[in-house]
């Protein structure tokens, strides 16, 4: 291991991250309700201009009042280039504060936009003398935010997770797509031609390099990565295989921004009992191994290792949190 060590964020289960509109306060009692880890109230995109105002009202009220249970709660503020920014700070730290989780920033774009919020919540839990600390939230939705990525992540102690908002991204990009999350035919590459001529296609993922990048930043200053919205809720199988394809590359949580996608968030995002049982009998394996002098030994006719270790060690922690929370 690198001699510098990697200090990790506040351990927080975060397989779903359900998305309500502080615009809609009927549906606080739902989502509190739900299956889902954490939960963001929304106050930027889901909300209209001329219901900036009321919308922070009903989120201030909806943390005091609704019985969130032990869910992490979280609120998006609208982005640092909106007069509705320091307001929604201000407003929801100063009269919520002791019930909010985590702040999460849009469009975060450099390592002064999370300095510039760090700022003001310290000022804010300061003066109100709250002993708990409010966690960030980063949602990477820009090209500037992408070529930043790794400065932003180190910008804050109070930053926990990097999230990233595809069709922001998509927008900022000029990418040639309106999905939200999903594949592109036009992505895709096709084979030589076979003895008969014909020729196969294979799509590809048109976010993987954005993905995978925002991972290696997260992970590197010890953040969790998230992985964003899917536009299409009637789609279940579409979610479930982007949502396992963010898995893969190291994400451990994905956006519900709809109730029916946080039992697919949960599933995806829980190892499954084989993948629990298989990290176990690591453990056991090593720790004989290790008892007998040995760095490696050889398991279901694989070898494993000092490495294999830590891969074991992640997932049977993570088991411990779900059981947990």
């Amino acid at each position: 291991m690198s001699f510098h060590p990697v200090e990790q964020a506040t351990a927080r289960l975060n397989r779903s991250e359900l998305a309500v509109p502080g615009s809609q306060p009927q549906m606080f009692e739902k989502a509190a309700e739900s299956d889902a880890d954490v939960i963001f109230l929304d106050l930027e995109d889901a909300v209209a201009p001329d219901e900036k105002e009321q919308a922070r009202k009903n989120v201030i009220k909806g943390l005091n009042e609704v019985d969130w249970g032990n869910k992490s709660m979280s609120v998006r503020i609208n982005g640092l280039d909106t007069h509705y920014m320091y307001r929604d700070v201000v407003d929801v730290v100063e009269q919520a504060g002791e019930r909010l989780d985590l702040i999460m920033i849009p469009k975060v774009g450099t390592a002064a936009d999370v300095y510039a919020v760090d700022m003001m919540v310290t000022q804010i839990e300061d003066a109100k003398g709250y002993e708990k600390r409010i966690g960030f939230e980063h949602i990477i939705e820009t090209a500037l935010g992408m070529q930043n990525v790794t400065e932003i992540s180190a910008a804050s102690k109070r930053n926990e997770s990097l999230h990233f908002g595809v069709a922001d991204y998509a927008a900022s990009t000029r990418a040639r797509t309106t999905i939200i999350g999903g594949v592109n035919k036009d992505y895709s590459v096709l084979t030589d031609p076979d003895a008969d001529g014909n020729r196969a296609t294979h799509w590809g993922d048109m976010w993987h390099y954005a993905l995978a990048r925002m991972v290696v930043a997260a992970r590197a200053n010890g953040l969790r990565p998230i992985d964003g919205p899917f536009g299409d809720f009637k789609d279940p199988d579409g979610y479930k295989a982007a949502a396992y394809r963010a898995a893969v590359l190291g994400c451990e949580g994905k956006w519900a921004i709809h109730p029916s996608q946080i039992a697919l968030a949960n599933e995806v995002m829980s190892p499954s009992e084989e993948e629990i049982t298989k990290a176990g009998r690591i453990l056991e394996a090593m720790a004989e191994a290790e008892a007998a002098g040995k760095g490696a030994v050889s398991l279901d006719g694989r070898l494993i290792d000092y490495a294999s270790i830590r891969q074991a060690e992640v997932l049977v922690e993570k088991a411990k949190q779900i059981a947990g929370g």
